[in-house]
């Protein structure tokens, strides 16, 4: 059974998966995700950031941490390449998304890049719609931003 646990985004488990999604940026862009970023955005109740569990082993993670006009924006969200299709990054999409109610977010934004066709699929069929790009990867080719409303 899987459970999701809030952790600290700079504890060990997270910093562990977070090694991994950057690797996976690596294998697909040529290079890590360099945009900034600040724990302190993770920690509650600014935000949050969680670590899916099977049992024992962490799984899968996802971030939330404050963005412009109200909204929370979601980052680092990863499942491990053996536990994939198994809806895990479904599950903590939604856990994400009543954390992000839980801190009174209206909207819920994203961005995601065009060499991740599953993650942009996870986020077309769960109600996000594109929208402009934003942040750090306003102007990027290779960006694909998505917003909803909760």
């Amino acid at each position: 059974m899987v459970e999701i646990r809030v952790e600290p985004y700079d504890g060990p488990v997270a910093q562990e998966l977070i090694a991994a999604v950057q690797q996976e940026y690596v294998a697909r862009y040529g290079g890590p995700d360099d945009s900034p970023v600040d724990r302190l955005d993770f920690t509650p109740p600014r935000g949050c950031f969680v670590v899916a569990y099977d049992g024992a082993e962490p799984v899968a993670t996802g971030g939330l941490r404050p963005a412009e006009d109200g909204a929370m924006e979601i980052k680092r969200m990863y499942v491990r390449p053996e536990w994939r299709g198994r809806g895990l990054a479904r599950l903590v999409l939604a856990d994400l998304e009543q954390r992000a109610r839980d801190l009174g977010a209206k909207r819920i934004v994203l961005e995601t890049g065009e060499r991740q066709p599953e993650a942009i699929r996870l986020y077309e069929t769960s109600g996000y719609e594109r929208i402009d790009g934003y942040g750090h990867y306003a102007c990027s080719p290779m960006s694909v931003s998505f917003g909803k409303d909760l």
